[in-house]
């Protein structure tokens, strides 16, 4: 999370609570007009004037609502199409693929990272080992691939539960208030009344106002992902079909250092094979 985007997301939430405030101010000039002509003039809450009705518990709301924002745009752009599968990588792996160059496909998929090079280039690294063995290669690195997307994408499932429940605590907090209130000066003061009654409605409605998009999102985004695994696994099916595992067999590719060596007992001892 670096510190553009959590600006950019800082500066989207601003504008939409601004966008709100406006609309709410316009909203309030019919009724100070109406005032002016003898009736009783209304007083319309500003946006943040319901904020501070809402309490402490506003705080935390608004953190996950940054949050939200930063998470829902943080996921769009990592499973873009055009993120995932770039097509200049998939070029060059084609080249290569066509001129029998796996070495050099392995080395262009090392030095340029991406979700489809990297599931290519352990598919690659795999290929003296036979084609089961390149196919569990893949879905294992398809499952990590997953795994990267999946982990900012499921903090908005969290958030989608958790923000109901802060308001719940707000709700909980403002009924507290409210029957102190109502218990100390009983309903001859009901301003005070009805502003921990309004504390309790804001809290609560806040955190519906931010679980409800951060679960659809969560959704949306999840089959996105899902999505792009499979663009993933469809491509690297089409670009290792009638691969020649037979010419292949045996064939180290890349620079991992292989640890299995033949069994020490095997090994030649004096000239003779050593018995076990």
């Amino acid at each position: 999370m670096t510190f553009k985007h959590i600006y950019l997301a800082i500066m989207l939430a601003l504008g939409i609570l601004c966008a709100f405030n406006g609309l709410q101010a316009q909203e309030a000039k019919p009724a100070a007009a109406g005032g002016e002509n003898g009736a009783a003039t209304v007083h319309n809450k500003t946006l943040w004037e319901q904020i501070h009705n809402g309490g402490w518990v506003m705080f935390p709301i608004a953190a996950c609502s940054i949050l939200t924002l930063y998470l829902i745009g943080d996921g769009i752009v990592r499973t873009r199409s055009s993120r995932v599968i770039p097509p200049e990588h998939l070029d060059a792996v084609k080249s290569a693929f066509r001129n029998g160059d796996y070495v050099g496909a392995y080395e262009f998929c090392k030095t340029n990272p991406s979700p489809f090079s990297n599931v290519c280039r352990a598919a690659v690294s795999s290929l003296g080992d036979g084609k089961t063995v390149v196919e569990d290669a893949t879905m294992g690195e398809l499952s990590k691939e997953n795994s990267h997307m999946q982990t900012y994408i499921s903090y908005l499932s969290v958030i989608g539960v958790c923000t109901p429940m802060i308001g719940l605590l707000g709700t909980v907090t403002g009924m507290i208030k409210a029957f102190d209130v109502l218990g100390s000066s009983g309903i001859g003061d009901p301003s005070h009344l009805s502003e921990a009654i309004g504390e309790v409605l804001v809290a609560t409605a806040s955190g519906l106002f931010i679980a409800i998009p951060a679960f659809g999102s969560y959704y949306f985004l999840r089959n996105r992902a899902a999505k792009a695994l499979h663009d993933i696994q469809d491509t690297l099916n089409s670009l290792f079909r009638k691969m020649p595992y037979a010419q292949l067999e045996g064939v180290h590719i890349g620079d991992e250092e292989l640890y299995a060596a033949a069994p020490n007992w095997v090994l030649p001892t004096n000239g003779e094979a050593a018995t076990a």
